[in-house]
Order: structure tokens, then sequence, then C-alpha cells
């Protein structure tokens, strides 16, 4: 992945400094979210190879929140086949928040499984015998390719739990108006502990890797994600991934990416890496401050946009 002349390590550590200062933002307000220490910072990159650079607090671990939304996707894909997910969620950008509460007009799909009205629906398509059973199905997938066994932040999940009425309030509009393959309670409480799941920068960086390497995790010959499924769900990262600022990021970043309201941003760059950051100051769009900063950072730095020209040898 690296270039033999770059010290990834050092420049890593070098490009936090850069970003640290920047103070502007604030955490959100679910108060397991809001008392994160504001100072912590970190970046790490997995090649698909398996190879692992990091600098700052890339072990500290916090809820995966709407990162987990890309992951879920692609398994409902393997679930129930790519045409049976397109006719329950659209691939559009939608240019809203993303916790709007409402569907297309014409087809009354939810816009693009970014969203959190696609994403409740993609969670409810995992198959499974039960609720229960299609949770345990996502928390394996998520923890082969984090590379350990993740476990629920049981406070993020009470309190997040206890707030669910605009999550039930979508649930119920996608069962009224158009299908959700199960009852809107038992959807919500799943997708709750799905987005309670606690990871690492590193974690992060490694499920990037993944979606990466055409869903293989990295360093193994483990398959976890059909190549299809992985290919799409990088194309729905690229263009919806970041919610409202998802054209800005195209623009300048140019990375299939998903945000967290954790503080979170995960990216892959196809054959070659994935990327994650952290820092809990959040923009007026809910993604991380320095972490968008970070990213912009190094997709000109290590030449990573994906809408690069390929370099002709001699």
């Amino acid at each position: 992945m690296p270039r033999p002349d770059v010290d990834l390590t050092a420049y890593l550590e070098e490009l936090l400094e850069r970003v640290h200062d920047d103070d502007h933002g604030e955490p959100h307000e679910l108060p397991v979210l809001a008392s994160a220490d504001l100072d912590r910072t970190a970046v790490a990159l997995v090649d698909v190879d398996g190879q692992v650079w990091r600098a700052g607090d890339a072990d500290h671990r916090f809820p995966i929140q709407s990162m987990s939304k890309a992951v879920v996707y692609g398994l409902a894909i393997d679930s129930v086949g790519m045409q049976e997910v397109l006719r329950h969620i659209d691939v559009e950008p939608s240019g809203d928040a993303f916790n709007r509460i409402s569907l297309d007009d014409g087809s009354n799909r939810p816009a693009n499984p970014m969203i959190n009205a696609g994403a409740i629906t993609a969670h409810s398509l995992v198959e499974g015998p039960d609720a229960a059973e299609r949770f345990v199905r996502i928390r394996e997938l998520l923890s082969a390719m984090a590379g350990r066994e993740l476990h629920v932040d049981e406070t993020c999940y009470a309190q997040e739990i206890e707030s669910a009425h605009r999550n039930l309030g979508i649930a119920h509009l996608v069962k009224a108006l158009s299908e959700l393959p199960d009852e809107p309670h038992d959807v919500v409480d799943g997708y709750t502990r799905q987005c309670a799941l606690e990871v690492s920068t590193v974690e992060l960086a490694r499920i990037g890797a993944t979606l990466a390497n055409d869903g293989v995790v990295p360093g193994t010959e483990e398959r976890v994600l059909s190549s299809r499924a992985a290919r799409h769900v990088l194309a729905v990262m690229l263009t919806c991934g970041m919610y409202d600022s998802a054209g800005d990021w195209v623009s300048s970043v140019g990375i299939p990416a998903k945000s967290g309201i954790s503080g979170g941003i995960i990216g892959s760059v196809p054959g070659r890496c994935g990327i994650a950051t952290y820092s809990p100051r959040l923009d007026v769009h809910g993604n991380s401050a320095r972490g968008i900063a970070a990213f912009e950072h190094l997709t000109v730095d290590l030449d990573l946009h994906v809408l690069r020209p390929r370099h002709r040898d001699g």
C-alpha cells in the first residue's frame, strides 16, 4: 500500500498534529457520547494484505453507530439477494438529514440504506429465525471483519432505546406504507443494539479494508461478503455515506466512506486499504470535524481519490 519512500506511522502522527487544534463542533447530545473526551483523536490504516498503521488513540473503543449501516446493507444483499433489497431500498442520494422521517413519494422506499429509514429496513432484511438471531448474524459479521468479538455498550443501548421515538416512527411508517419484514419494535431494538457495538479506530479500519478487499478479510482467505455485495456497498458509500454533505465529500475526498455520530469515519479505497478516524467533535452535518480534515489531507498526500487518473509507466 505505501510508497517505499513514505514512513506511514510518522506520516499519520504528523497528520494528527495538523488536525488536532481544530476545535470547532460539539459531541452528540446522547449522554454517553456527550461525555466523550474531546481531546481524543485517532487515525488508522489497514492495507489489503492486513498490515496496520496507526496514530493517536487508535485502540480507544466507542459505539460504532451509523458506520454499521454499510456492512449490514451488504449482509442484507447476501441474505435475500440484490433485487429483493432494491425492491425495499433505493440507492439515490437524499440530501436529507440522516434521521428524517420520509419515504419516496412514488415508490414508498427509503432513499438509500445510509439514512435511518433505509438502514432500519436493511436490518429487517437480514435473514434469521427471529430478531435475536438476526442481531447475532450482524454481530458475528462485524466481529469477523474487525478481528475481534464485538460487544454491545449496554449504557449506549439503554440510552438510545429509551429515546428511540423517531426511529420507531420511521419503522412504523415503513411498515404502514411499504414493507418491513418484521415488527417495528423488534427491528428498532435490534438496530439500536447494532449501533451500540463497540469498536476501535483500528478495528474500523480493518472493516473498511475488508470492503476494499472485495469482501475478504485482509491477511486471511476468509470471505465474509460476496464480491457483488462488497462492490455495491462501496458505490452507495461513495454517493450517500456522508449524508447531506455527500457531494462535497465526493469532490474533495473521493473515498467511499461512512460517518457515525460517535465521531468515527470509516473509508475504503478499493483494492488498496481501509482507513478510519476518530474525534468526537461533530460538524453541522453530524460528521467528525477533525475526521473530515484528516481525510482531506490523506486523499491528497497518499493519492487516494478513487477518480484519480491512472498513471502509465514509461
